[in-house]
């Protein structure tokens, strides 16, 4: 992509409303604009991050056995009467009406509709377990939106259902997920430890929150911080194997929200030189909830001497909007982002050090044109205007990789490359930089 052709509109200055460096370099780097408070329109940049994020939620949960559809936003309120969460939900639910007077609601999250949808689709044991997900806006009026998309009233959200015919196969399909979000943040770039977690108002008795550390983080959080050095299982995991002695060496070690904080366990569990107190950022929950919803909508299956047996169900959660920005609050420095790889709006940039020459604009546009042919994303900024000014931009939105074109490395046959997070610097031919990339490319994990 050519920045001359793009639309991007950077700020210089901090917005005078952004109070946590997320909010304050989504807005300067140009991937959001504030339409209404809590909503956010996702500008180009933006979006190309929605999506690198989506797509790594995708292949993990497909990895994991789960099936993706789409269900609608508005949901009717007689599905959540039937589950009795319609009165209890609050004043964050966005409850509607229309033209013919049928009570409605803009879905907070979906656990009524999905159980509709399997109970009018799986009617015998044999076509369970099922594990079904959508990517899907959420909308919750929030009393006091704050912080950009880490706290707004409409966000996109990963939510996940599990069903199965008994207790011990939903803890299985719960441990899947665990598993699955452990690789999906690993993915991402950033540590999300798991730790024990209030179920809400979603129920049930078991969940955990996938938690970011950051001092901006609206969570207070008691940890071992050897939990921060536990291995995130590899690619070859198998999910149909025995995945307990996984899931109890990441909750064996003392980690938990202030909300079910235990401080009598936390300080005889706990050496005092390895407790952690911190504050952090919840970016997925996960909960086992049995049959809170199965029973009261009637959700069952028939078994093999012709009973009737309610399902057994879970939910799982991840905040793809809010990821961004929790991505940018662990990866930024007074520059602006430092994009990990995989959410990077981009994989590179290009600058050309010279405009106007004709030398420096021709190897840009040649790397840039052979780049792509071996599927990589680069943004070529070819604008006029001053290299120290192409230099900041690049820094602000944070592109993993800078490529600098100028006359003074053409004359030795090298462009210089940047690593953005570290600041190393080396010179290449621009033959070996497409290599380098290639194969990169060919050999990032899906």
């Amino acid at each position: 992509m050519r920045l001359s052709r793009y639309f991007l509109p950077t700020l210089k200055d901090n917005p005078a409303e952004a109070q946590i460096a997320s909010h304050r370099l989504m807005l300067r780097a140009g991937l959001v604009r504030q339409e209404a408070a809590g909503i956010y329109a996702w500008l180009p940049l933006g979006l190309r991050v929605l999506r690198r994020i989506e797509r790594i939620v995708r292949e993990e949960l497909d990895r994991a056995g789960a099936i993706e559809l789409l269900m609608p936003t508005l949901q009717l309120a007689d599905l959540w009467r039937e589950s009795g969460r319609y009165d209890a939900y609050g004043p964050e639910m966005l409850r509607i009406r229309d033209r013919h007077e049928r009570e409605l609601l803009y879905g907070p999250t979906n656990e009524e509709m999905v159980t509709e949808i399997v109970r009018a689709g799986v009617t015998s044991w044999r076509e369970l377990p099922r594990n079904l997900y959508q990517i899907q806006w959420k909308f919750r009026d929030e009393q006091r939106p704050r912080f950009g998309v880490m706290r707004g009233r409409e966000f996109l959200m990963k939510d996940g259902y599990s069903f199965d015919l008994d207790e011990a196969g939903a803890r299985r399909s719960y441990q899947r997920m665990f598993v699955a979000y452990l690789r999906t943040f690993a993915r991402l770039g950033v540590k999300a430890i798991p730790m024990r977690a209030e179920t809400g108002p979603i129920g049930g008795d078991l969940s955990h929150e996938f938690i970011v550390l950051a001092d901006t983080g609206e969570s207070d959080v008691y940890c071992d911080r050897r939990v921060l050095d536990l291995p995130v299982p590899g690619i070859d995991v198998d999910y149909d194997g025995d995945l307990e002695p996984l899931i109890r060496a990441w909750t064996s070690l003392y980690a938990a929200t202030s909300d079910v904080h235990d401080a009598a366990r936390y300080d005889a569990d706990v050496p005092e030189a390895h407790r952690l107190r911190t504050r952090g950022i919840e970016v997925g929950q996960i909960f086992y909830f049995g049959t809170r919803y199965s029973q009261p909508m009637r959700a069952q299956v028939t078994m093999p001497d012709g009973s009737a047996r309610l399902l057994h169900g879970g939910s799982y959660g991840i905040g793809v909007s809010r990821l961004a920005g929790a991505i940018i609050e662990a990866c930024h420095d007074d520059a602006g982002i430092a994009w990990p790889d995989a959410a990077a709006p981009f994989d590179l940039g290009i600058v050309d050090a010279k405009a106007g020459d004709a030398a420096t604009a021709a190897v840009c546009g040649d790397l840039h044109a052979r780049l792509a042919a071996n599927g990589v994303d680069a943004l070529w900024d070819d604008t006029d205007a001053r290299a120290g000014a192409k230099f900041a931009n690049m820094d602000l939105i944070g592109l993993p990789w800078q490529v600098v074109v100028g006359p003074r490395g053409l004359a030795n046959g090298v462009v210089e490359l940047k690593r953005r997070a570290t600041g190393e610097r080396m010179e290449l031919s621009p033959d070996d930089l497409v290599a380098k990339f290639a194969t990169a490319a060919a050999v990032t994990p899906r």
